[in-house]
């Protein structure tokens, strides 16, 4: 039966090249670009110390690991080797369990998995490992990732049918961004000469004894409780995947209630509440309208464009670098200070639906705060990589936090007392119509999330000062302030949008 199995992937495989070509070819060409990516970073780590090679790896490969268990979950992926798809051959579901799992490797993601191996077993044979371990180590993490994601797979046809989206594969792409480009930067900035810092030796430790992470770091630390981690992890996914198999092949299929609801797009994955609602559609809007749009991709170009100058008249571009990640938060904050001007007369079905200001203020900002998190997970970290110490992380966290938050509260007031005209939906984004007003409304919430992060301010220069421990005052300060601006401006806004609902309806039937 295995080599029954083996030929039908083989033609799947090969159908998906001759159907799904743009598809399957897009597919080739990102999986390419990523094991490029990983196999010229663990070339790299050849040359990089013991220590240098163990962080990476035990935090780059922990951060695979969980890609293989958790992207079958979220992202909706039809399993090719179902084993359900064999009930009706009356094979042995043992027989099953073990063809499906023999023929994991012909699969992209397990041939990417294949060639970083290969890649692996050398860098570990550059840190002194003997040959042969690193091979074996090298083909226990290829195991590894198989079974995980075999694992994952059968979990979720088990628990979670017919119950994913795209919008929810969205939020796990933008969550992996968030997450792994910091980590990334950080991890390039490391060498041989400086220390590992103790809070990440202390991760690194941790991680080595996970299954999501013993098996990277065998080789470079052949302690007991490793190596036993390492090897018991494939024998307990294969149990776990023989029970699943057993399950799916001796179990009634529960039929699908005709009562499920499916199709709403972002409705579905957000709360099931008024600001639930007002998020969603909001989500849309954005994604969709290239006014939105234009004002964000302006953001990023402005903040290194203002940089420039800095560095022409002499500004070492060490103290230059910190400037455009505050930048960039203080824009994002700002940028909705007049968002219910672009809803237009869609502003009334909050209105009429009886809808309470402060949900309509908090759902909002949920895509200003989607945008906002992978932005500045880029521009932080670029900014401290180049600032070169990386104790000033938690001050620029607290400084952007303060900037960001402290704009979106004074945001939530001045787009419902002082709404102005913007351009029409559909018209181009960069044609603006006459106004009487705007000015001053723009400058008040600009210089007001200024002023609201004056404290966090002043401790990021204390803390640039050389005095210590200043950086996680400002991560406290930038954070307590943030917080408490926004959550009052979120209550003020709200209770504003409930008296001036009929000035509001006036506003958007006469713009």
């Amino acid at each position: 039966m295995v080599a029954h199995v083996l030929r039908l992937r083989l033609a799947l495989l090969v159908g998906a090249l001759r159907h799904q070509r743009a598809r399957a070819l897009l597919a080739v060409g990102v999986t390419v670009v990523l094991v490029v990516a990983v196999a010229l970073a663990l070339l790299r780590l050849r040359e990089a110390s013991l220590d240098s090679a163990l962080v990476v790896l035990a935090i780059g490969g922990s951060a695979v690991s969980f890609c293989f268990a958790l992207v079958p979950v979220v992202v909706p992926i039809r399993d090719p080797l179902d084993p359900r798809r064999f009930a009706v051959t009356g094979r042995d579901w043992r027989a099953v369990a073990a063809a499906t799992a023999l023929a994991s490797p012909l699969s992209l993601p397990s041939v990417a998995v294949v060639v970083v191996g290969v890649f692996l077993a050398l860098a570990w044979t550059a840190q002194g490992v003997d040959p042969a371990a690193a091979g074996f180590a090298a083909a226990l993490v290829a195991v590894t990732q198989m079974l995980l994601a075999r694992v994952a797979l059968g979990v979720t046809a088990l628990l979670l049918p017919d119950r994913r989206s795209r919008e929810l594969t969205s939020l796990l792409v933008l969550g992996l961004a968030v997450i792994a480009i910091p980590v990334a930067v950080f991890l390039a900035s490391l060498n041989g000469e400086a220390g590992i810092p103790a809070p990440l030796r202390a991760a690194v430790d941790t991680l080595a004894l996970t299954p999501i992470g013993a098996a990277w770091v065998l080789p470079l630390d052949p302690s007991p409780p490793v190596v036993a981690v390492a090897v018991l992890t494939p024998v307990v996914l294969a149990t776990a995947w023989v029970l699943i198999v057993r399950r799916m092949l001796t179990r009634t299929e529960r039929p699908v209630s005709v009562r499920e609801r499916r199709g709403l797009g972002w409705f579905t994955v957000t709360p099931g509440t008024p600001g639930g609602a007002v998020a969603a559609r909001s989500l849309i809007y954005w994604l969709r309208d290239p006014r939105y749009l234009v004002d964000i991709a302006i953001i990023p170009v402005a903040a290194v464009v203002a940089v420039i100058p800095l560095i022409i008249v002499g500004v070492p571009h060490e103290i230059a670098a910190l400037i455009p990640a505050p930048l960039v938060a203080l824009l994002l904050g700002w940028v909705v200070h007049n968002d219910l001007a672009y809803d237009g007369s869609a502003v009334w079905l909050h209105i009429s639906s009886a809808v309470r200001g402060a949900s309509d203020r908090a759902g909002r900002l949920v895509p200003l705060l989607l945008v906002a998190l992978p932005l500045l997970a880029i521009a932080i970290p670029v900014g401290i990589g180049v600032h070169g110490d990386w104790a000033a992380l938690p001050a620029m966290v607290g400084v952007c936090a303060a900037l960001l938050l402290g704009g979106l509260g004074l945001s939530s007031v001045a787009s419902v007392v002082a709404p102005y005209a913007v351009a029409r939906h559909g018209d181009s984004p960069f044609q603006q119509p006459q106004r009487t007003g705007g000015g001053a409304s723009q400058a008040t919430v600009l210089g007001g999330a200024v002023v609201t992060a004056v404290p966090t301010l002043w401790w990021g220069w204390r803390f640039l000062d050389g005095e210590p421990d200043a950086q996680w005052w400002t991560l406290g300060v930038g954070l307590g302030t943030g917080a408490v601006v926004l959550a009052c401006g979120i209550l003020i806004g709200g209770l504003l949008f409930d008296r001036r609902g009929d000035r509001l309806m006036t506003f958007a039937e006469t713009t």
